[in-house]
């Protein structure tokens, strides 16, 4: 009895792998498949992978990709697997091409303000070292303290400082990657400008391993504010607190970050914090005027909240924005979190926030939301039970009319977590026939054996 063609391909693949990688680089233990077989989004991708290959050079990434080029075996590119949207899912038959011990810093210019890194470092810990130069990583994800660069990059991840400092795409200044051929390219510069060709940069960011695997960026980075100031305010319903977000913007107010969080995920959080109000708004404004700008920011907002606190101690500000970055750990004690990742005009923010309420108690869905609300980037999560085996027909059809109702207000699907394989069924709508063809042609010119992160984002 001959060996079925699949089979034979993945021990042929398999044999040239341990022949040409270094003997740690290769594993196929089970509970190394396992772990890796998914991401922090929960999605259970069916099957296990072939084997798991951690890289610790552009080299290890570069034979890998090129054998499985060569026989057609797909390959998901994987840092510390803190994805949102399943983009990291790996199922039957899938290599595993881990990052996360690519993690030096190769470069960090003072002068330049620059880092060059490899894409297992992780976030905090760049924003750490750039730290001691006076400077600043300036992305903030929720998940900076677990999360790789080369993770943010692949999502174009946002984070709280985005409203001011951008997303990741805006600290991206040039890219290592590796086709899926193997062949290693050069994208963008060291400088802070540069138009030659088109901006394969950009591309790559925000493609979630769908058309090369980054293997170091250059990444821009900025002075550490000679000052910040925090503004906490509690009101009575999610809604007015989102109508006081836009007033601020209203007002010409540009925080460093807005973040919104309902009172559900505020009773998550702690239950003394709900008691405080049915919502909690907390605004930060840095630089040389913050605490003129955190002043106008009180004198706003005292009229609409029920409580103002403003502190310019950091240690303070770091208790103000607690209730936010331990909104998702709360909810992840709870059940499996269902993460939506929406953004609206920030002008219809409110609006927003008032149709999710209406979606929830429609489908008997409970839905917790926090924001960034200077943004319009709203995380509207569905926690479902986690013994169960498949999604509520029930939260899917709520999760439904969320997407439905940003592209209705004139938003996207995310806003930062990227679309992986949750959200995929919906991406041709938000794109259009002309634009979503476009697309997949660009990916058949990346990568024609389809073999990079297969499913994923289109």
């Amino acid at each position: 009895m001959t060996a079925a063609p699949e089979t034979t391909v993945s021990a042929q693949f398999l044999g040239l792998l341990a022949r040409d990688l270094p003997p740690d680089r290769l594993t196929t233990d089970p509970d190394v498949l396992a772990a890796h077989a998914t991401d922090r989004s929960g999605t259970a991708p069916g099957g296990e992978p072939l084997a798991v290959v951690h890289a610790r050079r552009t080299e290890d990434v570069t034979v890998t990709l090129r054998h499985a080029h060569a026989l057609g075996v797909p390959v998901v590119p994987r840092g510390a697997g803190t994805g949102l949207s399943g983009g990291a899912t790996a199922g039957d038959g899938v290599l595993v091409l881990g990052l996360s011990r690519m993690n030096r810093i190769l470069d960090l210019s003072a002068d330049d303000q620059l880092a060059v890194v490899e894409p297992g470092v992780i976030t905090a810990e760049l924003d750490r070292a750039a730290g001691a130069h006076g400077l600043r990583y300036a992305p903030d994800p929720a998940s900076a303290a677990l999360s790789t660069i080369g993770g943010n990059i692949a999502t174009n991840a946002g984070g709280l400082r985005c409203a001011k400092y951008g997303v990741t795409r805006d600290s991206v200044l040039g890219l290592e990657a590796v086709l899926a051929d193997g062949t290693v390219i050069s994208t963008g510069r060291r400088t802070v400008k540069g138009v030659t060709g088109y901006d394969l940069t950009a591309l790559l960011t925000g493609s979630e391993g769908t058309l090369a695997v980054i293997t170091s960026a250059t990444l821009r980075l900025r002075p550490v504010p000679v000052a910040t100031a925090t503004i906490a305010a509690y009101f009575a319903s999610f809604e007015a607190a989102a109508e006081a977000s836009y007033a601020l913007a209203r007002a010409g107010v540009e925080p460093a970050l807005a973040e919104l969080v309902d009172g559900p995920v505020l009773h998550a959080v702690d239950p003394a914090l709900r008691e405080r109000g049915a919502a909690l708004l907390v605004v930060q404004c840095d630089g040389a005027g913050a605490a003129a700008e955190a002043a106008a920011v009180a004198r706003l907002l005292g009229p609409l909240a029920s409580t103002v606190e403003v502190t310019e101690d950091p240690a303070e500000a770091e208790a103000l924005l607690s209730a936010r970055r331990l909104a998702l750990p709360a909810l992840e004690r709870l059940g499996r979190p269902l993460i939506e990742d929406i953004a609206v005009p920030r002008s219809r923010l409110a609006e927003a926030v008032r149709e999710i309420r209406a979606i929830s108690a429609r489908h008997d869905v409970p839905v917790f939301t926090i924001a960034h609300a200077a943004d319009g980037n709203l995380h509207p999560i569905i926690v479902v039970d986690r013994s169960l085996d498949r999604l509520p027909d029930a939260a899917w059809e709520a999760a439904g009319e969320i997407f439905a109702l940003a592209l209705r207000l004139g938003g996207t699907l995310t806003g930062e977590h990227g679309v992986g394989v949750l959200k995929r069924q919906w991406v041709a709508e938000e794109l259009g026939p002309a634009a979503h063809a476009l697309q997949r042609r660009i990916k058949e010119v990346f990568d024609p054996r389809g073999i990079l992160n297969p499913g994923k984002a289109l």
